[in-house]
Order: C-alpha cells, then sequence, then structure tokens
C-alpha cells in the first residue's frame, strides 16, 4: 500500500510487505487581517476579468513556480497550484501531494475566523501517487518498542518536539505534555537545542515518513493475513445480453496476473475467489488439485452462508488451470439464461463472510446490471417518480430508501471488506442507495449507462484495469490530531466514523482524500502556529501500516437526475484537489493555436462560448469525460490530419466507438493523441472522448460544461455568481 503524508510525521508505503504506521503534520502561520481593504463599489466592474485573470494565475504559477523545487520548510509558504507540475522537497512540513490546506495562514481568534468567511479545512491523501523524481516516505523501524509518542495525547515523534534537559526529555508540540525519553533513543543536543543525529532520523526531521508497527498496532494483536479480491459477477439476462460476462471473464484472465505486491515480490500475495449471481448465488471452488472447478449454489438468499472454505480462496499461480477454466465456463453455463430479476445485499453479505471466514481483510468487486428487486433482504422499489422534481419531497429521491445497507456497510468496515461497485444500468437503479455501502468502505463505484461491449469496452477494461492494479490499503483507521487552539469538527469523505475522532478505512487507495474541518476553541499563539498530525495504521498483504491526511474541498451542489446523486456524492467527497478543480471548473484546451512541435500542453482558456473559435479545435475534459470540439471552418489540412477524412461534414460526431481519433503518422495527429493519454493518465477514472461538430446535436451537452456562460434553463453566469458572492460578503461583514 502506498501512503505518504506531509505535514510532520511518518507516511506510508505502497501496498507493503511489513507492518507500518505513518504521521503527517502542518504547520501554518497566522494572520491579523483576514480580509484586505476593499472597494465593493468597484468589484463587479472587476469580475468580468475575474475568470480570465483565473487562467493568467493559473499559467504564471506554471511559469514562476514549476522550474524550481518547493521547499516545505518555510512557515505559513502557499505550495504550487495543483495546476502546476512540481516536486516537492521536504524539510519538515507536509508535502501537498499529502496535505492541502484552504489557508496556510490561520486567524488567531474564531471571531477573526468568521469574519474571515474562509472554512479552516485541509484536504488528506494518505496514499497519494509520487512522481519519479520523487523519493517514497523513508521507513522507520524503532524494534519491538514501537514508535515514540506523547504520553498524554498520544502524538507521534515529528520535527517539531522540543528536546529538554540536555535530550534526556521532550515537550510535545501539541499537547505541552513533557516525556521522558527512552534511554535507547537518547543523543545530545547541539549549541541550537537540536539533537545531532536530528538529519540522520526521518522522524525529525521529515514532514512525512512511514514506520514499521509492532504487533500492538494491529487488530486482534495479531499480524494480518494476505488480502483476498473476490470477483462476484451478474450474470442475469442483462448482463449476457450485453456480452459485459463475456467480456469480463475474458480480461479476468490476464488481468489476475497483474493484482498488487508487495515491494519486490515475485507474485502477489492477494488471494482470489469468483461468485456468480442473479436471484441465488453460486460459489466456485478452484483448489489446485481439481481438474474442473465446481460449484456450489446457495438459493437461500435470507440468510446467506458461505458453502465452502478449502477452495474458494486460492493462490492464482497455484490454481491457474482451473481458474481459466471456470472463466472459460461461466459465459457458456449463463448463454441461454432468462433470469431478469436480482439480488445485491446477499451478494455482499456472502462476499464479506468468506472473507471473515478466512480471517482476512479485502475487497469485493461487483459487476451489476439491475435494480435488485428480486425477494431478498436489501430489496428495492423503482421510486424514480419525476412528480417530485422542483417539489419539498425532491430530496428524498437522492437519499438511500433503506437504512439496510449503511448496517451493511458497517459490519464490512469492522471486517476491513472493501467494495468496489461496477454498474451497467439500462434503466433505474437507485445508485444512491447501492452506493452506500461502497462509499462507507472506501470503494468506488463506476457506471456505464446502457453498456455495450463493442462500444463501451475500452472505457470499462481501462477502469477495471486501474482497479485491480492500484494500491490499496485495508482495515485502516487514521486520527487526526491538532495543537492546543483549533480541533478538528468534521470529515468528509469515502469512510465510515463510529466515533467522533477516528476515520475507518476498510479500504484506502491512492485516489482517495479525506477532508477535515478545523474550529477554534481557543485563542491561537503567533509565535508557536498551529500543528496538524495525522496517523494510523493499515494493512497491506501481510501487514498493518501507517496513513496521513491532507487539504480541503467541499462540494457545491450540482442538480444531478434522480438516483444519481450517490455516484455525484461519492466522486466529489472523494477525490483530489486537483480532479475537483476541473469538476467544477473545466479545462477548455485550443490545439491548433499552440506550434505543432510543441510536447507542452497549451494554455488553457476561459470556459465560454465566446472564448470558441469557427476555425480551431479545442479539447474540453471534466475529469469524466473528453469532448473534441470541431470548428466548421477549421482548414481542410487539419480535418485530414486529425481525422483521416476530406472535410468537416464527413467527420463522425458522437459517442459511438467509431469516433476514436485515427492513429495516424503526421506532428497534429501525434500531438493530439498523445495529449488526450496524458490526460487521461492524470485522472482516476477512464475519460471518454466525445467527438462534437460545431452546430451538431451534441453540442448543447458540450455547452453545459462551458460554466462560465448562463444555462439554457436561464441560471446564472459565472461572472453573476462572482457578483452575488462578493455582494453575499460585504453584506455579512457590514
Amino acid at each position: 500500500m502506498d501512503a505518504g503524508a506531509q505535514g510532520l510525521g511518518p507516511s506510508s508505503t505502497a501496498f507493503p510487505g511489513h507492518q507500518q504506521g505513518f504521521l503527517c503534520c502542518a504547520l501554518a502561520c497566522l494572520s491579523h487581517d483576514p480580509l484586505g481593504p476593499s472597494d465593493s463599489s468597484s468589484f463587479c466592474h472587476l469580475t468580468h476579468f475575474t475568470s480570465s485573470l483565473k487562467i493568467q494565475v493559473i499559467e504564471d504559477d506554471r511559469n514562476n513556480r514549476g522550474s524550481e523545487p518547493f521547499v516545505t520548510g518555510v512557515r505559513g509558504q502557499v505550495p504550487p497550484l495543483v495546476t502546476t507540475n512540481f516536486l516537492v522537497k521536504d524539510q519538515g512540513n507536509a508535502s501537498p501531494r499529502y496535505i492541502r490546506c484552504t489557508s496556510y495562514n490561520i486567524p488567531c481568534t474564531s471571531d477573526m475566523a468568521k469574519q474571515a468567511q474562509v472554512p479552516l479545512a485541509a484536504v488528506i491523501k494518505p496514499l497519494a501517487r509520487l512522481p519519479p523524481e520523487e523519493a517514497s516516505p523513508y521507513v522507520v523501524d524503532h524494534g519491538e518498542s514501537g514508535p515514540l509518542r506523547c504520553n498524554r495525547c498520544k502524538a507521534y515523534m515529528c520535527p517539531f518536539m522540543q528536546f529538554v534537559e540536555g535530550g534526556r526529555r521532550f515537550q510535545c508540540c501539541f499537547c505541552s505534555c513533557v516525556n521522558d525519553v527512552p534511554p535507547q533513543y537518547f543523543q545530545h543536543l547541539d549549541h541550537t537545542g537540536k539533537r545531532v543525529d536530528a538529519y540522520d532520523r526521518p522522524e525529525l526531521s521529515l514532514g512525512s515518513y512511514e514506520f514499521l508497527a509492532t504487533v500492538d498496532y494491529c487488530k486482534n494483536n495479531k499480524f494480518p493475513s494476505p488480502p483476498a479480491f473476490i470477483f462476484m459477477i451478474d450474470v442475469s439476462y442483462n448482463a449476457i445480453r450485453t456480452g459485459l460476462v463475456r467480456l469480463l471473464c475474458e480480461e479476468l484472465k490476464s488481468l489476475l496476473d497483474f493484482l498488487p505486491r508487495e515491494g519486490g515480490a515475485e507474485e502477489s500475495a492477494v488471494r482470489v475467489g469468483f461468485v456468480t449471481y442473479n436471484k441465488v448465488l453460486h460459489f466456485y471452488n478452484v483448489k489446485s488439485s481439481l481438474a474442473q472447478p465446481q460449484m456450489m449454489v446457495v438459493s437461500d438468499v435470507a440468510d446467506v452462508f458461505v458453502p465452502l472454505l478449502d477452495g474458494f480462496l486460492v493462490n492464482v499461480n497455484e490454481s491457474r488451470a482451473v481458474i481459466t477454466s471456470l472463466l472459460d465456463q461461466i459465459p457458456e453455463m449463463f448463454a441461454d439464461t432468462r433470469e431478469t430479476e436480482t439480488v445485491f445485499a446477499p451478494v455482499i453479505q456472502a462476499g464479506m463472510e468468506a472473507l471473515k471466514a478466512a480471517e482476512c481483510a479485502g475487497k469485493l468487486f461487483l459487476f451489476h446490471t439491475s435494480l435488485p428487486i428480486a425477494e431478498a433482504p436489501g430489496k428495492l422499489k423503482n421510486r424514480d417518480d419525476r412528480k417530485l422534481i422542483n417539489t419539498d419531497k425532491e430530496k428524498t429521491l437522492f437519499q438511500p430508501q433503506t437504512g439496510a445497507y449503511q448496517t451493511l456497510a458497517k459490519e464490512c468496515v469492522a471486517q476491513g471488506c472493501c467494495v468496489d461497485l461496477f454498474l451497467f444500468p439500462n434503466q433505474y437503479v437507485d445508485v444512491a442507495t447501492l452506493s452506500v455501502v461502497p462509499q462507507l468502505t472506501g470503494g468506488s463505484v463506476y457506471k456505464y449507462a446502457c453498456f455495450q461491449a463493442e462500444n463501451d469496452q475500452e472505457r470499462f477494461l481501462s477502469d477495471l484495469r486501474r482497479d485491480v492494479q492500484k494500491v490499496v490499503g485495508f482495515d485502516a483507521v487514521m486520527r487526526v490530531r491538532t495543537s492546543t487552539g483549533i480541533r478538528a469538527v468534521d470529515f468528509f469523505g469515502a469512510f465510515y466514523m463510529s466515533n467522533t475522532t477516528d476515520v475507518e478505512l476498510a479500504g484506502l487507495d491512492g485516489d482517495k482524500t479525506v477532508t477535515v474541518e478545523f474550529k477554534h476553541d481557543d485563542r491561537l499563539n503567533e509565535e508557536s502556529g498551529a500543528l496538524l498530525q495525522v496517523a494510523g495504521q493499515r494493512q497491506g498483504p501481510g501487514r498493518k501500516c501507517g496513513m496521513s491526511v491532507s487539504g480541503y474541498k467541499k462540494a457545491a451542489g450540482k442538480r444531478v437526475r434522480s438516483g444519481e446523486r450517490g455516484l455525484a456524492e461519492e466522486l466529489v467527497t472523494s477525490i483530489d484537489v486537483a480532479e475537483t478543480n476541473v469538476f467544477f471548473y473545466p479545462r477548455l484546451l485550443p490545439l491548433t493555436k499552440s506550434p505543432i512541435e510543441s510536447t507542452t500542453e497549451p494554455p488553457a482558456v476561459r470556459a465560454s462560448e465566446e472564448r470558441l473559435s469557427s476555425g480551431d479545435i479545442y479539447l474540453l475534459e471534466n475529469g469524466l469525460n473528453l469532448f473534441l470540439w470541431v470548428g466548421a471552418s477549421v482548414q481542410q489540412g487539419v480535418v485530414q490530419s486529425l481525422f483521416s477524412v476530406a472535410s468537416f461534414s464527413q467527420i463522425t460526431s458522437g459517442l459511438v466507438r467509431a469516433c476514436v481519433l485515427p492513429v495516424l503518422d503526421n506532428p497534429l495527429s501525434k500531438k493530439v493523441r498523445g495529449l488526450i493519454d496524458s490526460l487521461r493518465a492524470q485522472r482516476s477514472r477512464y475519460m471518454k472522448l466525445i467527438v462534437v461538430k460545431q452546430e451538431d446535436k451534441l453540442e448543447m451537452l458540450f455547452k453545459h460544461f462551458l460554466v462560465e456562460d448562463k444555462s439554457l434553463s436561464g441560471g446564472a453566469s459565472y461572472v453573476d455568481f462572482l457578483c452575488h458572492m462578493h455582494k453575499e460578503i460585504r453584506q455579512l461583514l457590514s
């Protein structure tokens, strides 16, 4: 598992093979002037170029801060923007890749914070991926005694602890408690009061580090078993008809060779199991000694159980032949099915029970197609009532229709059972309810409406490959500690909390963030500043490890269709700052104005229709989709070089597979395809390419993402919104 945190404290590494813990802290400066002088009368005039300034600020930050490393040791220093490619040099504070704050100058008092109207928060990404040029956090082994901590508040050792009495004791920077230094950890101090070995110990000099956890940090005081992945496949009529089952089984044959592995291990320790289902569940024995896989049917879905233990969760290499035979047989076994009803909650229950019986944590990969209407626990009804739209009862459509799934999610978290849900609906499926378990267990939801294997396989298989291979930790617990004067009061993200302090994550991967909001409970000391430390334990293949936290993002309301609120909520509350940025303000990139030879990303323009030129081609990304807008007056040579057709009228637009850009051997084609590949690599989900021609029917969908313009229903433009917000703020302050 990869976990990193920078601020102050330890962190963790990718899919580790030993017990580890990590911490992170951030030091913030304090400000007495939260709002400088402002001329409200001129603001609305200024907002007409505010959004263009936003684009200019992004470009200026790239030019000015992208060449030199960002050094974290400077107090109150604002990091480069998330849109800038930069390197980090850890000198005692957390890297912004792990922790990014809403403000790096914190008001001294709560009254001043209220005046500023800026939420005090941090967006934390414990397992953030690092560029190749940056080293992973150091792993510290404290031996059987475990990591050094404060006796009172349990904060971990970090660069801001003060050693006193010649190094024999240290004062905690969070609660001021004075602690004895263990004899084996003692070291003399230099003339400045620092330990002479400070720069030889990561925990005394770096904002993030990992530590090897002792058995005391493990659940039930026992080192964990290797985790397991269970693939649970809907084999109802809809799944067979669309080609999903055949496509998935074929892909899994090769994908199982790329399961996560520890460090330099030659093979993965992750075990795998397989379940198919419709109204009943089918478990498969794929023990290596069998000539053919064996099916066992569980028809009592009201009280589901695991019919076998030995042979269900197996090592891929040992059972290769039996697994391959099973994946070949599944599409044929159900090829003639006419069963349209499915269950859902019993499938998750069965997977969780299998992990419990095996005494391990793990992940369930569910591939589901329809609303679970079969008689079973968790049965749902179709509540897609459009008459409720724009009424007081509309909010009920965006809430789970039963509390059973939250109860199930709680049980999954206790077992370290993470759930990733792949949905393939051709009608209403109530995402708001089905997404509850993935959301609370640290999983993800992927949705492919009206799935057809021929058209949608590229996107689905890309998401699946990334999901199976990515670094992930299980059964993790995280706690955020703060220095005197502020405290964590609210948490947002894909996790569960049974109390007010511990963030419980059945699963945690490199795409997930936790957002923490802080409030004052006392006046802050301007000299000592404010400190934040994130620490925890997580389990990789055979280990417990640490975690960390950072930055702030809070979702603004966006109208979504009934039943899709769960998907939008899962995305917005757990994606990082970079993806949130493009989700709410999509990037619009002109493709033919910059030099074709250039390998750098073209500068963005404002997301407004008035910025579109009929003689150019633009690429718009919002983190979920890519739109390639082609102007009607684009030169014939450009059309030929990019689409391999003679004229604008011959370009195929739309979402169909036929619109994928052809692979052509010319500079423009290589540049555009390279840019598309680069953008896709930056995002956690595969962005499907949609070609839109000027004045085409699809242009209405494209214009929906030009957020600076008034909506077709007459909503406010971006400039209108800025004016409104400024007036509200001035009114609050007056």
